[in-house]
């Protein structure tokens, strides 16, 4: 179904960032701007929300799917990390991280910092060390992740009185 999902999002000019399923027969499904377009758009509106609901919800009934309610959404400013290219799309921008295993002398999973440009399939990220002068890139691959996102950042200082 995922695939289904992702062909009918795609087709309606957007891109699927993640697909939940929750109690009550809920399909949440995310979507997102397409990368290239982006930088040009002020995020997904409620008309887009509206659009990619009406289609999938035809989609979903011609092949059956089993689901109760389908909420469709953007990611928020807290955006999943899934796939290498969404690392490829957001580097510079500062993330979270938790990793599968805890790096070997550090002792930890968690990490925030900026991310790097990925390098193969290598993915960085620049993180203060504990001693808060200096810092340190963490290599990681997309099969070592847990989960990721984006860091919200949010200026309440830009706000016009």
């Amino acid at each position: 179904m995922e695939e289904l999902i992702e062909k009918t999002v795609t087709g309606c000019g957007y891109e699927l960032v993640d697909i939940e399923r929750a109690p009550g027969g809920i399909l949440r499904v995310y979507i997102d701007c397409l990368p290239d377009q982006a930088g040009s758009s002020n995020g997904i509106s409620l008309d887009d929300c509206e659009t990619v609901s009406r289609q999938l919800s035809h989609v979903l009934m011609v092949e059956d799917a089993d689901y109760e309610r389908l909420e469709v959404s953007s990611p928020g400013l807290d955006r999943p990390l899934k796939k290498f290219q969404d690392f490829v799309r957001f580097t510079g921008a500062e993330a979270w991280v938790r990793l599968r295993r805890p790096v070997e002398g550090l002792n930890r999973k968690t990490f925030q910092g900026i991310l790097q440009q990925p390098e193969g399939d290598e993915i960085g990220l620049e993180f203060d060390n504990p001693d808060g002068k200096t810092s340190s890139v963490l290599h990681f691959t997309i099969p070592d992740i847990d989960r990721a996102h984006l860091v919200p950042q949010v200026d309440f200082r830009s706000r016009k009185a």
